[in-house]
């Protein structure tokens, strides 16, 4: 196996494994189980910015 070779396989995992990753960031941001969570944390940040007006 040529270095070439090695590179090339390497690019195509990398491109594989980066695209799953990003499809299952993707699944999880948008899994309904985790809207109530992601809704608490916006309302939690607007909430500590109207206690602690900078």
């Amino acid at each position: 196996m040529a270095f070439n070779d090695l590179v090339s396989y390497s690019k195509q995992f990398s491109l594989v494994w980066f695209f799953l990753l990003f499809v299952a960031i993707l699944v999880w941001a948008f899994w309904p189980g985790n809207k109530k969570r992601f809704e608490d944390e916006g309302r939690r940040i607007l909430e500590d910015e109207e206690r602690d007006p900078h």
